[in-house]
């Protein structure tokens, strides 16, 4: 269980903080800005949950949200305590292949609705749409951290943690489209449309 009854402890004043095995390193390092761009997807999703609150879909799209949000501080608990091979007295909170396989599904179910994109889509339409948008580029940022954070030596990152953010991000993406009237309020890129000097 956690317990918050201390919001401020003054340990942070010099620049470092705690990984969960208490381990101290300092806040500008790349497993903490990976797991805090984790915490900034979250709050995106929250932002884009707002916009879409009161309104009505086929699917659940705010049950899908919300499950996601409780995802994320799974991921961030687990991107907080990395798997260094030494026994811990409690069994770590880790991303597991079941939340990536719940994402695909409910892709696939969103994407049955909507017709096949001829171009891509420029974030808008309506402003849930866009929040979504906004979510996926800082889910995306997150996994590009995670990426890079995985490729250095001694700083273990599991597979599914990285699988589950590539996921998201298509999630996100699909959502966004499927929010959007089922893709018909979708705003298309029109490749070269303001080339022409001049042109209004």
């Amino acid at each position: 269980m956690v317990v918050l009854n201390k919001i401020y402890t003054r340990t942070g004043d010099n620049g470092t903080t705690a990984l969960g095995s208490g381990e101290r390193v300092r806040k500008d390092s790349l497993r903490v800005s990976a797991y805090g761009t984790v915490d900034e997807t979250n709050a995106a999703v929250g932002m884009a949950r707002v916009h879409l609150a009161g309104i009505g879909f086929p699917i659940d799209v705010d049950a899908i949200l919300g499950r996601i949000q409780n995802d994320l501080f799974d991921l961030g608990a687990d991107l907080c305590l990395p798997d260094r091979g030494k026994p811990l007295p409690y069994e770590p909170l880790r991303v597991v292949p079941a939340q990536v396989q719940r994402l695909e599904h409910e892709i696939d179910e969103m994407n049955a609705a909507l017709k096949p994109l001829r171009s891509f889509v420029l974030p808008g339409g309506s402003a849930g749409a866009a929040a979504l948008h906004v979510a996926r580029t800082v889910c995306r940022r997150a996994e590009r951290l995670l990426v890079e954070l995985a490729a250095e030596p001694d700083e273990p990152v599991s597979e599914a943690a990285i699988r589950y953010l590539n996921r998201l991000s298509d999630l996100l993406f699909v959502a966004s489209r499927y929010v959007n009237d089922q893709g018909d309020r979708d705003v298309l890129w029109v490749p070269g449309q303001n080339r022409e000097s001049g042109a209004s």
